[in-house]
């Protein structure tokens, strides 16, 4: 099935390639699979398992930021309080309306 590429417009060529692509991917995927076969086969015939070769895959430890401390209180309610970063409370920016001054809500 040889196909002539000198007699493809533009949109028919972007077409082929689009599907060799395709056709490209689902043969690697195929292969891996054998490939995959293959190597747990050999693994039980030598009486291993997949973890005894190459050990179990820990899972990976997310970092979980410390919090950080308040930086700015509510004169109103002493409870509600910010540390300055990310979106700011609507408490802090109805007091920075009412007239009041970042420094006149530091904690």
């Amino acid at each position: 099935m040889a196909v002539d590429i000198k007699n493809l417009n533009h949109t028919q060529l972007n077409e082929l390639i689009a599907k060799a692509q395709v056709r490209q991917n689902e043969l690697r995927k195929e292969k891996v699979a054998k490939l995959r076969e293959k190597v747990n086969a050999l693994i039980k015939a030598e009486g291993f398992t997949f973890d005894d070769v190459f050990g179990t895959r820990a899972p990976k430890s997310r970092r979980t930021a410390a919090p950080v401390a308040a930086k700015y209180r509510n004169p109103a309610n002493a409870e509600q309080t910010w540390s300055g970063r990310g979106k700011r409370p609507n408490w802090f920016n109805d007091a920075l309306k009412a007239g009041k001054k970042e420094k006149d809500l530091l904690a």
